[in-house]
């Protein structure tokens, strides 16, 4: 496997638009037009409910983990970041949407820490935990999670292939997430309800 493979690979894989074909599977509907009219997991969780919602996520993570994973392990550790980096290229921009808006790559970032540096991601995945209880807004912890990459990914001396992708995915992460930054100094943007999480 070359760099261009992983590249590709990571890419296409990233492409595969959980979201969207599995509420059209459900539903017969487009995710894109409904509530954020994003294909990521919150959104679909927040339409659908949380047995669409989690398949989304699970799958979602699937996309970073197996291309990072594969390549990092038949090639080196800078493949396995350009097929990781490149899956969340291609969730953000999907081929499969014909480029369209995408999800925010969270769950495909997440996924593919853990093929590259589990202990970064479980880092960032308590940070994201802790976060989302204390505010209980999405945004607010999944951004915190992706600044807090670059601060595990050097407390835990990951090579510098890891190091360098963490400063990338941070800034991949807070920059889709422009929209919702805006609508929190708006004060526009809604709180997840705890108690209704699993209603539906």
């Amino acid at each position: 496997m070359s760099y261009l493979a992983a590249v590709l690979g990571g890419y296409l894989a990233g492409s595969i638009p959980t979201g969207y074909w599995l509420v059209r599977l459900v539903r017969g509907i487009d995710i894109r037009r409904i509530g954020s009219r994003s294909i990521g997991a919150t959104n679909v969780w927040r339409v659908m409910g949380w047995k669409v919602g989690v398949p989304t996520i699970v799958v979602d993570a699937a996309k970073g983990l197996v291309p990072a994973l594969v390549a990092s392990l038949l090639v080196d550790d800078i493949a396995g970041v350009l097929a990781g980096f490149a899956a969340m290229v291609g969730h953000a921009r999907p081929v499969f949407l014909k480029f369209e808006r995408g999800g925010k790559a969270v769950a495909t970032t997440a996924g593919m820490m853990v093929g590259l540096a589990p202990l970064v991601a479980v880092g960032a995945l308590i940070v994201w935990f802790v976060t989302f209880f204390v505010a209980r807004y999405v945004s607010v912890a999944s951004i915190a999670a992706a600044l807090s990459l670059p601060v595990f990914a050097f407390a835990l001396a990951e090579s510098w292939p890891v190091r360098i992708v963490t400063f990338a995915a941070a800034g991949a992460i807070v920059f889709l997430h422009r929209e919702n930054i805006r609508r929190l100094f708006g004060r526009r943007e809604p709180r997840v309800q705890l108690a209704a999480m699993f209603k539906r």
